[in-house]
């Protein structure tokens, strides 16, 4: 059977970063996801190959005008026969094009419109541009990545991105399917990035409030590097190993495959004025073997412990080989759908188009018969990759 959200209709218009993920992870999940391009994105025929960007996959591409106001009445043609809609424009910009919510809710009553911001749409900093780095800045995240005496460390783009910003909408956007499927009402599910990497953080304004996490002090706590036995380490061929051995069998397992069960200074655990220095001994320890010697020692064992891989050394690892963790598609090694489920099986159904390549069979799909269609193609109105 297709994923658990097959039957669904997304239109996805077109952005970049969380936008696309987001869309990739509703299709991986069944949706059937048409992507709207600009028109302008059409540079001639589709090329035989597939688009190189991974987050594209699993749907149809469709190029439309949505400053021509044919393009536009498409769109809203597409509207009314679709569940959901999410896009990545600062706010008030899909209302000046004339397809904001109010525009297409009242076309579409029972639509979910998934809107994607950094700040939100709303707030001093609605209309601001930024990035990742800014909104986990904000959201009392970014703060707390680095190592002591140093500054914060930016964790690529994954916490405000993908974690707080797609993953969240994705989440927003079944969540506003499944009420709307009681009600039979839609509803605008506003989605930040700011505010999803906020709500990351709640372990740890958890911890601050039990004093468990002390916000000034970068480094120095048990997840962010400060404790000896929570961290990664270097081996003597160059490569790194990670360690999490925090509950006290499995940091007693630590001990015993390093040799340290019967040093003394090791039983405190958890006294962090010997973090440092025990630190340092194990940095010693540590390399003095190779990561394949490591892995020999510690893998599948309790002591909480992974080799630290690259992305084309995690595609081969005998693990992630067994799931199927990685996949192919077009000839491209890419991550597999997740999560994973026992009845209603998920599957990358195509690789990722290029822009405008199934305009005309979209169309044609969403009920658009053959002489319109020709009419808003010869208009500009749309354009197809022929």
């Amino acid at each position: 059977m297709p994923g658990p959200l097959a039957g669904h209709r997304i239109i996805e218009i077109a952005g970049i970063g969380p936008g696309p993920f987001a869309a990739m992870l509703l299709a991986d999940l069944g949706a059937e996801v048409i992507r709207v391009e600009r028109a302008g994105a059409v540079r001639g025929p589709a090329p035989e190959e597939p688009h190189g960007d991974i987050l594209l996959r699993g749907r149809r591409n469709i190029a439309i005008d949505l400053k021509n106001p044919d393009g536009v009445e498409t769109l809203l043609g597409l509207v009314e026969g679709a569940d959901a809609l999410i896009e990545g424009f600062r706010p008030g910009v899909m209302e000046r094009l004339g397809i904001g919510p109010d525009v297409c809710l009242a076309r579409n009553p029972k639509l979910v419109f998934g809107r994607m911001t950094g700040w939100g749409q709303t707030g001093p900093y609605s209309q601001a541009a930024g990035h990742d780095i800014n909104y986990i800045s904000l959201a009392g995240a970014l703060a707390h990545f680095g190592r002591k005496g140093e500054g914060p460390t930016p964790p690529l783009n994954m916490v405000g991105d993908f974690g707080g910003g797609g993953m969240f909408l994705a989440l927003g956007v079944v969540a506003a399917l499944l009420e709307a499927g009681k009600s039979g009402e839609g509803q605008v599910v506003d989605t930040a990035m700011v505010d999803g990497s906020a709500v990351l953080m709640s372990m740890f304004w958890a911890f601050k409030e039990m004093g468990a996490f002390d916000e000034n002090a970068r480094g120095t706590n048990l997840l962010d590097t400060g404790a000896h036995f929570y961290d990664v380490y270097r081996c003597s061929d160059g490569e790194y190993i990670s360690i999490g051995s925090i509950e006290p069998q499995f940091y007693a397992e630590l001990l015993r495959l390093t040799g340290l069960s019967d040093d003394e200074q090791f039983a405190k655990q958890m006294d962090q004025g010997e973090w440092g220095p025990l630190k340092e001994r194990l940095t010693e320890v540590f390399a003095g073997k190779t990561r394949e010697e490591w892995c020999s020692i510690m893998e599948h064992t309790d002591v909480c412990f992974a080799p630290v891989l690259t992305m084309s050394e995690a595609a081969a690892h005998p693990h992630n080989v067994e799931r199927e963790t990685f996949i192919d598609v077009g000839g491209v090694t890419q991550p597999a759908p997740a999560p994973r489920f026992s009845r209603t099986a998920t599957s990358v159904e195509s690789a990722p188009a290029w822009p405008g390549e199934h305009t005309r069979d979209v169309l044609a799909a969403w009920g658009f018969d053959e002489a319109r269609i020709d009419e808003l193609i010869e208009s500009g109105a749309v354009r197809h990759a022929d």
